[in-house]
């Protein structure tokens, strides 16, 4: 068991879940807001408590530890991520002919979804106003797909599988055309749709589609379409404490109010003793509240300071290098803020 906290650091520190409500969940209005405790803000105490802790990464998703800030701090970075950090999606698309049973307008939006793999750092923001693109600003794609019958099929085949071909049009069919000596400039680069096999439409003998597509630098703000993140959430670390030490019948309860491995069970002269093993895989259920005889044998709360942070990637760029953009853009935003702060105190 947890040695005891004191009051005004469990209000400043955690939230505490209770069975009909939830406490500690307020700001301060300003620093040194809570009696006896000083909040003042300080770089160098900042540095020592601020720190990252990455738990899981692979090639699309990562979770990290966030711990030492605000939540407003933690919001904003969360915000970064889905609306601020840029990359390249389909803008334009120009239709030379579609005679599938999907309208212009419709194909449209779903090529504008794709999600394309193309390194955004690369590249340039398309001035307001430009019709055509340039070898800096733009990713050029085509689609060009024409269904006929398949002369080996078999009378009796009924499988459009089998009896068409290219009646399926995937994202694979989406082709990257190099715009001036773009050719040269991202040989290695391999441009075009991350994944391949997005279904577009279905064609029978006779309709094809003829689409050109550009593909231009934006950010989640201006359209869901250039978020570069599936998702991007956060949450508090659980914290659950044994106010008593707690054993036999009720351990195998109080371990079946929890997520799997959250309490675990270990032998104590006999007897079997609850112990809190990974709180961290608490979902934030209440239900050992339910329980009369056990809700006053246990506190659930929330560290206020340490962020769990998810970050799903749609796959243009990894996770880390998406966390490591919206840091920059972050850092971006705090100096124009002290430029601006700095013009204006010169006035």
């Amino acid at each position: 068991m947890a040695a005891p906290m004191s009051n005004v650091d469990e209000i400043r520190k955690r939230v505490i879940l209770s069975e009909f409500g939830v406490r500690n969940v307020h700001t301060t209005d300003y620093p040194g807001n809570y009696p006896g405790y000083d909040d003042a803000w300080s770089l160098q105490k900042f540095k020592k408590n601020f720190r990252i802790e990455v738990v899981h990464m692979d090639d699309t998703s990562m979770e990290f530890d966030m711990i030492g800030v605000d939540a407003a701090l933690a919001n904003a970075f969360r915000r970064i991520l889905l609306a601020e950090v840029p990359t390249m999606a389909v803008e334009k698309v120009f239709v030379y002919n579609n005679t599938s049973i999907i309208q212009d307008e419709i194909l449209a939006h779903r090529l504008g979804l794709i999600p394309i793999k193309a390194d955004p750092r690369l590249f340039e923001y398309r001035n307001a106003g430009d019709e055509e693109g340039t070898e800096i600003d733009t990713i050029q794609l085509q689609l060009k797909v024409k269904c006929t019958r398949n002369p080996r099929a078999t009378k009796e085949s009924s499988d459009p599988r089998e009896l068409y071909l290219n009646h399926m049009v995937y994202s694979k069919d989406m082709k990257w055309v190099p715009i001036g000596n773009q050719a040269d400039v991202f040989a290695d680069a391999q441009i075009g749709p991350v994944h391949d096999d997005i279904l577009l439409a279905q064609l029978r003998p006779g309709q094809e589609l003829d689409v050109v597509m550009h593909c231009v630098k934006g950010i989640g703000k201006d359209h869901a379409k250039f978020s570069p993140v599936a998702t991007a959430s956060y949450r508090l670390l659980p914290e659950i404490t044994l106010l008593q030490t707690v054993e036999g019948e009720k351990a195998e309860r109080l371990k079946r109010c929890f997520s799997p491995g959250v309490i675990e069970l270990e032998n104590r002269g006999g007897k079997q003793v609850a112990k809190v093993v990974n709180s961290r895989l608490d979902t934030c259920s209440r239900e050992v509240l339910r329980h009369d005889d056990l809700k006053n044998l246990v506190k659930l709360g929330r560290v206020r300071d340490h962020f769990i942070f998810s970050v799903e990637s749609t796959g243009i760029l990894p996770p880390d290098v998406l966390v490591t953009e919206a840091i920059s853009v972050l850092v971006a935003k705090c100096q124009k803020f002290l430029n601006e702060l700095d013009s204006t105190e010169m006035e």
